[in-house]
């Protein structure tokens, strides 16, 4: 029997969805079928074949509450959503003001705090239930310099997972997809021209930067059925992470790559 993953006649929310990887993740589900529903503080322009598109701005918990409990009467149920929006410019820690920290927290921690508390009753009233999809970062267990409090933030929202998979449990599921560098349109504003950022691309052990795509297909089956018994995971999407520092200095990374296929 053939596996398949197909979201026909399924409801799925995802925050910041209008580019990047949310806009990745927005259409991966479109195309297995799912009613899609975005968020953003940018209207993106007016694609019909797109996802519907709300102004929002996540860290604020009323807007949050009342486009979930909108998107609910629209189509009756919600099957999936995805806390995508978040990140942070570099900046220094030391000289950042405690307004840039708080803002940063509200954005990559409480905006997902509010969306699961928000779908959570929706959710937890069908007999099919729902999962949570929180998007991550390897910043969350790495040193993170210059996004220090991004990354805590995000270390934060994979604890919230684990413990609302058992909070939670059985009707609703949530897990972690925790993202590596991708490729996105602004990626060459934090990683540099192209030169720069294929020395960067050499630092992951598969040589390439994610795509959207990518975390998108990694969503896909974590809320789709075949994921069914999978709760409180967090799964990296990083290519195999990074290459120890070590290695470049090592006699011995001559010869792992020399053996390689």
């Amino acid at each position: 029997m053939a596996l398949t993953i197909d979201f026909a006649g399924r409801v799925v929310l995802v925050t910041g969805g209008t580019r990047g990887v949310g806009a990745g993740i927005a259409r991966t589900f479109m195309e297995a079928g799912a009613a899609v529903e975005v968020c953003g503080r940018t209207d993106p322009g007016g694609d019909a074949s797109g996802p519907a598109f709300t102004r929002v701005d996540v860290r604020d918990e009323e807007q949050v509450a009342r486009w979930v409990d909108a998107a609910a009467g629209r189509h009756g149920r919600i099957d999936v959503v995805v806390n995508n929006a978040g990140g942070a410019p570099f900046t220094a820690f030391a000289s950042a003001s405690p307004r840039f920290h708080r803002r940063v927290t509200d954005l990559n921690f409480l905006a997902g705090v509010f969306l699961a508390q928000a779908a959570h009753p929706v959710m937890n009233a069908q007999e099919s239930g729902g999962v949570v999809l929180n998007i991550t970062s390897v910043s969350a267990r790495r040193p993170s310099p210059g996004t220090a409090v991004y990354g805590a933030a995000k270390a934060a929202l994979e604890s919230l997972t684990r413990s609302l998979a058992v909070e939670w449990a059985p009707r609703v599921r949530v897990n972690a997809v925790s993202c590596g560098l991708v490729e996105t349109e602004g990626a060459a504003d934090h990683y540099g021209d192209p030169a720069r950022m294929e020395r960067v691309a050499a630092t992951i052990p598969r040589g390439v930067f994610a795509a959207p795509a990518d975390v998108g297909h990694a969503c896909a089956l974590l809320a789709s059925p075949l994921a069914a018994h999978v709760t409180g995971a967090v799964l990296n999407v990083d290519g195999g992470g990074e290459w120890p520092a070590f290695l470049q200095y090592a006699p011995g990374v001559e010869m792992l790559r020399e053996s390689a296929p």
